[in-house]
């Protein structure tokens, strides 16, 4: 099946758990809703509930649920802007952690919604470098 082939990079820097939900799920979402967009959504719904993206990969969170509004709400109509795999479910305290692992400057007098983003913004860079963009 196509997931394995499709299974973006942060998620082969991940787990192995991370990596079957990925392939499981997006075969699945495949044989549903045909190849696409869609599929990729559903994927990544999938791992999102169970890890969250720190740097360039993929790492387990400590509870499982929705990691964001978005995911929290689903449905194919509705589309919230997402967090882009970071848990903006998590504690303030996880967050800070997170932000001090990607050493983030000035996350100190950061507000929960600055860290989400700050995170966000860390993440991206962290993917853009492993895969020499």
């Amino acid at each position: 099946m196509p997931g394995r082939e499709d299974m973006p990079s942060t998620l082969r820097r991940s787990p192995d758990k991370a990596q079957r939900t990925w392939e499981k799920t997006h075969d699945s979402a495949v044989e549903t809703y045909g190849e696409g967009e869609r599929s990729h959504r559903t994927a990544f719904a999938a791992v999102k509930h169970q890890f969250e993206k720190v740097g360039d990969h993929w790492e387990p969170k400590g509870r499982k649920g929705p990691s964001d509004r978005q995911a929290a709400g689903g449905g194919p109509e509705r589309r919230a802007p997402t967090a882009g795999g970071v848990d903006a479910n998590a504690s303030k305290d996880h967050l800070m952690s997170v932000a001090r692992k990607l050493d983030v400057p000035g996350r100190s007098s950061m507000t929960k919604p600055e860290l989400v983003t700050a995170i966000e913004k860390a993440n991206d860079r962290a993917t853009r470098e492993a895969r020499g963009d």
